[in-house]
This record gives C-alpha cells, structure tokens and sequence, in this order.
C-alpha cells in the first residue's frame, strides 16, 4: 500500500496521530509524512479534521433529519447545478447523488422540529426542480463515521429465567 493510502486510512480512523506515530505506524520518516500530509491537503485530498461528537453525552439539543429528494431535470440543468444551490443553506450538513427510488439524501440540521420543516417547505420544496421530499426525522445514533457511539455499559444480553 502506498503511504499516501496509509495516511489517509490512519487519519481517519485517528486524525490527532502525531506525525511520529505515523511515521512509525507506515515505516516512513517524519519529513516524509509531514511533506505527504501537507501535499494531501494543499491537493484537497484532505478538506479537513473534525471531532466525532456523541451528541446525546452533550447538553446541545439539536434536532436532524434525512431528506429524500426526488428531482426532474430540464436540458439547461444538472444535478450539479441543483446540488450547487441546496449546500449553500447552513441548515444543509450533509447532501448526497444516491440511486434508488429518489435522487438526493440531504441531512438538515435545526434548534426544533419546527425549525427544520418550515426550512424543508419554505427553502427546499419551492426549488422548481424539486418533485418531492420525504422528511425521516433522526432519533438515535448508535454508529457514526466507524465509532461506535454510548457508553458501552450497556449489557445487551437477554436475560434468562430458570
């Protein structure tokens, strides 16, 4: 494996490896790293470093939900162009080109509810390309981004009775 895959993968399952420990980890030297990372990023390879919060240990109430968006294009419009317009609303946190039976799965994020279907029918449905949405509302998290979320004390186990 070349080590700009190696990076990557170690990186995302632990973006505060220092670069020693990476350097060891992929069998490089430090500068090699250091000038590889660098390069990834200048390139956009890599577009950032967040923390993966569990939202539930924190006292931030939030409310999010999956959209489905169906779509019909015209000749003068992609998706492209229609993805273009939806991400630039901060409430938008993630937007992706599925197959299936829709065409976007959006992500949205708001303070209620409320706030989050006002923001699907006032800023979303009204784009004239936009056929239909279909609204899931998220309700818990047990896996995001390969980490397992809770506290792990759970005991899952069923009970048995003699």
């Amino acid at each position: 494996m070349e080590l700009h895959e190696e990076l990557l993968e170690l990186l995302q399952e632990n973006a505060r490896y220092h670069i020693d420990d990476l350097a060891r980890m992929t069998d490089a030297e430090p500068d090699e790293v250091e000038a590889e990372i660098e390069r990834l990023e200048s390139e956009g390879v890599i577009r950032g470093y967040q923390a993966v919060v569990d939202v539930e240990k924190t006292d931030r109430e939030r409310v999010r939900a999956i959209v489905e968006l169906n779509v019909t294009l015209d000749r003068e419009t992609s998706y492209g162009d229609i993805a273009d317009r939806i991400v630039q609303f901060p409430e938008v946190r993630e937007l992706r080109l599925v197959s299936g039976d829709y065409d976007f799965d959006m992500e949205v994020q708001g303070d209620s509810m409320r706030e989050v279907s006002h923001f699907i029918s006032d800023k979303i449905a009204p784009i004239p390309e936009i056929t239909q949405t279909v609204t899931h509302y998220h309700m818990d998290t047990y896996k995001t981004r390969g980490i397992v979320l809770g506290d792990g004390d759970d005991d899952d186990r069923l009970s048995i009775s003699p």
